[in-house]
């Protein structure tokens, strides 16, 4: 007995369908995700002050180790001194899961720096003795203020460089694209 191919279903058929279009070579998806970014940062309204002064603020808010409050920092700074919400939200950014040891080791070290614990002098140590609580938490702020005077300097020169730097981009870029 032998079956009409034209009376199967669809999905047991051996020829293909004459709708069907070859598959397409796609970008990767982080590739079009990066790009779509990029390009909406590029479109962004605002003068390339306002913009920028947002990125700048997220940028310093993202040198504190404070995790899962950077952005809400980042865009309340931008709040307060009139930056651009979403680039403050990007410039957080700076800092994520692959950055976060080396740019707080770099913190702290310039914090001991700044403080004159490190080059020779006494560095910071947590105590032996765990069971003192009072060892463990002098040991603790001592450590809190030396990376955290790291991270304000740190983020305020990124944060400077980030400003500069993208208002020449974007005003030199706006001027290239659109001619005004």
């Amino acid at each position: 007995m032998s079956v009409d191919p034209s009376s199967l279903p669809v999905i047991f058929r051996d020829r293909k369908s004459p709708h069907r279009h070859p598959p397409k070579r796609r970008r990767s998806r982080i590739k079009r995700s990066w790009r779509y970014f990029y390009l909406r940062f590029l479109r962004l309204r605002g003068t390339p002050r306002y913009i920028s002064r947002g990125l700048a603020f997220g940028v310093f808010a993202g040198c504190f180790p404070l995790f899962g409050l950077q952005t809400l920092i980042g865009v309340l700074l931008a709040v307060l001194f009139r930056g651009h919400k979403l680039t403050a939200a990007a410039g957080t950014w700076v800092s994520n899961p692959l950055t976060y040891v080396p740019i707080f080791a770099f913190n702290y070290k310039v914090g001991e720096f700044l403080l004159g614990f490190g080059v020779g002098k006494t560095p910071v140590t947590l105590p032996e003795n765990w069971q003192s609580w009072t060892d463990l938490k002098e040991s603790g702020l001592v450590f809190l203020v030396t990376l955290f005077s790291g991270c304000f300097v740190i983020g305020l020169v990124a944060s400077i460089l980030t400003y500069i730097i993208s208002v020449k981009f974007i005003a030199r870029w706006r001027k290239k694209r659109y001619g005004s």
